[in-house]
């Protein structure tokens, strides 16, 4: 019978996150991600794998995590403009945070790795793809209701808009951008749905 874990495996893969979003995929060495995990490596090799399969379960685990958020949030709002607006705002809380916002930047890893691994990069569209659905039903929703002025038709393409206009925020952020700056750009966005 085997040694039961000695971690959580959600705290590792949420350390893991943070990690490969600080340094990059290719910037994480074995040993950075042991000791910013505190785990050993063969506990790294018989949960996980190899790094690369470390990254990607990490990778997983944040967007599933961000995509289940955004989903509830958008499903459950009663006002669109509001649920998008909390979400963008949200956003911006996160990627102005010093103790959350590497988790973040994961996705430009991510971004990096996918067109040289499919797994990664048909994950990354399927999650891509759910959300803009997700933003498309809420506005749906929003201009049945009246509080949308949009034609039915320029909804897909303005649920395309919103969805691209959320991942642009994480690159903007990582380029360095102020609160300020991220916040004119949300503002920016939100007028879409003017």
């Amino acid at each position: 019978m085997g040694r039961a874990k000695e971690f959580d495996t959600e705290t590792v893969l949420r350390k893991a996150t943070s990690v490969f979003g600080a340094y990059g995929y290719e910037g994480t060495s074995l040993s950075l991600l042991l000791s910013e995990l505190g785990i050993a490596r063969q506990s790294l090799y018989d949960t996980y794998g190899t790094k690369h399969d470390l990254f990607v379960s990490a990778l997983k685990f944040y967007i599933q995590q961000k995509t289940e958020a955004g989903i509830k949030l958008l499903n459950e709002c009663t006002s669109v403009r509001q649920g998008v607006t909390e979400l963008f705002n949200e956003a911006v809380n996160v990627l102005t945070d010093n103790e959350r916002r590497n988790e973040c930047f994961i996705i430009n890893s991510a971004v990096e790795q996918a067109p040289q691994n499919h797994e990664i990069a048909a994950f990354i569209q399927t999650t891509n793809q759910q959300m803009e659905d997700v933003f498309h039903t809420a506005l749906l929703r929003g201009q049945r209701s009246g509080e949308l002025k949009h034609a039915e038709e320029e909804l897909p393409g303005l649920a395309r808009f919103l969805n691209y206009s959320r991942l642009s925020l994480t690159f903007t952020a990582k380029s360095g951008a102020s609160t300020e700056a991220l916040r004119d750009f949300v503002q920016m966005t939100l007028r879409a749905m003017d």
